[in-house]
C-alpha cells in the first residue's frame, strides 16, 4: 500500500510556502530557531492554512471517538481541568524535535521550546515535563500536569534523562537543556501531580502538534 502524499506548510523557516515534499520542508525549518509547521493532505488545505495563524493549525485533530465501552469510559472518568498538558513532537527519531505545554481546558500555549535538530520524541516529553513541574511551581500553581509518556514520568522519577541518543556537536543545545532539567529536579521539590492523559478514553492529548 503507497503511502499517502502529504503537503507542507511552513508559516516561518529560511523560506515559507507550500512543500510537496518533506526533504524540502526539512530544509526550510533545520536550524531555525522558532520554526512553524505543518503537514496537511491536500495542496488546498495547506494554501488555505498558509494564508492564516500558525497556532490555529497545531493541535487541532479529527474528531475522536473511543473505541472503550461505556463501563471503561465510566471508570476512567473525565479529564481534571484544573491542569496543564504536555507534549513533543519529532520528525524522526532521531530528528527535528519541540515540545510545549498547554492549559488542558483552553490549549491556550503557556511554553514551547524548539526545534531541535536532532531529537527524540522520549527526550521532548521528558523536557516537556520538567518545563511543566518548574513551570508551575514558579507560578506557585496546584494545578496537574497531564503527560501521555510513561516513559517520561519514569525518567522523572528517576531524575535522570536515560536516553541512548550520543551527544554530539548537532545536539549540544539540546542536551544542555536536558543538564539543566536533570539538575532541577536534583535540586527542587514540588508538590504538583503528575498524571497519565488516558488517550484511548479522550483522544490525543491537548498540548499535541497534531502532526500524525
Amino acid at each position: 500500500m503507497s503511502k499517502k502524499k502529504k503537503y507542507y506548510v511552513v508559516w516561518k523557516g529560511h523560506k515559507t510556502g507550500v512543500f510537496d515534499k518533506w526533504n524540502d520542508c526539512k530544509a526550510q525549518i533545520k536550524d531555525y530557531q522558532g520554526a512553524q509547521y505543518k503537514s496537511f493532505e491536500t495542496f488546498e488545505a495547506a494554501k488555505k492554512a498558509l494564508e492564516g495563524n500558525y497556532f490555529d493549525y497545531i493541535g487541532k485533530s479529527k474528531s475522536f471517538k473511543s473505541d472503550l465501552s461505556q463501563a471503561q469510559l465510566k471508570k476512567i472518568g473525565q479529564p481534571n481541568y484544573n491542569s496543564i498538558s504536555v507534549d513533543a513532537a519529532s520528525s524522526g527519531n532521531p530528528g527535528i524535535m519541540e515540545y510545549r505545554g498547554v492549559d488542558t481546558k483552553t490549549k491556550k500555549q503557556l511554553f514551547i521550546q524548539g526545534p531541535f535538530p536532532e531529537g527524540t520524541n522520549n527526550i521532548g516529553e521528558f523536557l516537556a515535563l520538567v518545563h511543566g513541574l518548574a513551570f508551575l511551581k514558579n507560578n506557585d500553581s496546584q494545578r496537574i500536569i497531564y503527560t501521555d509518556s510513561k516513559i517520561a514520568m519514569s525518567w522523572v522519577k528517576k531524575k535522570a534523562c536515560n536516553t541512548k541518543l550520543a551527544r554530539n556537536s548537532k545536539n549540544e543545545k539540546l542536551f544542555e537543556l536536558v543538564d539543566r532539567a536533570v539538575n532541577w529536579l536534583k535540586t527542587n521539590t514540588y508538590t504538583t501531580t503528575i498524571v497519565k492523559w488516558e488517550t484511548k478514553a479522550w483522544g490525543e492529548i491537548p498540548a499535541d502538534f497534531g502532526r500524525k
